[in-house]
């Protein structure tokens, strides 16, 4: 095989009020220290795909774009990693990133598909015997 990295995609979903800096420097940090050697032994091979295929010189490095949706900001993490290793590098990936978030103490709170359906507001009832 020429190239023996595949390109994969981690979407971290992150609740709004989260603070969407520390979310983003968790997983780019998180997928730098743990890819990194993946990221240094192909960029040679990559550059010789690169000029034998006339292929874009497409980055290497783990790069994160984020989006807004109705109900969550979405974190979507590229990255090139072993074929023969993807699985375990997502699930390390997502292991470590949940690992720093819950350290944030509440800074960065990832979401969920669940839903609300109704929230009753805090009452303070006070009674008063009348005669």
């Amino acid at each position: 095989m020429d190239f023996p990295l595949v390109w994969d995609e981690l979407k971290i979903l992150i609740t709004y009020g989260s603070d969407v800096e520390i979310a983003k420097k968790i997983v780019l940090d998180t997928a730098s220290e743990l890819l990194s050697k993946y990221t240094e032994s192909s960029l040679a091979k990559w550059k010789k795909m690169v000029e034998r295929y006339y292929i874009e010189n497409a980055t290497l490095e783990p790069t994160l774009a984020v989006g807004l949706t109705d109900n969550w900001i979405a974190l979507n993490l590229r990255y090139s990693a072993d074929y023969k290793l993807r699985r375990a590098a997502k699930h390390r990936l997502f292991e470590h990133i949940e690992k720093s978030v819950s350290l944030t103490n509440g800074k960065v709170t990832l979401a969920s598909a669940t839903l609300q359906l109704l929230k009753i507001p805090e009452l303070e009832v006070n009674l008063k015997k009348t005669i």
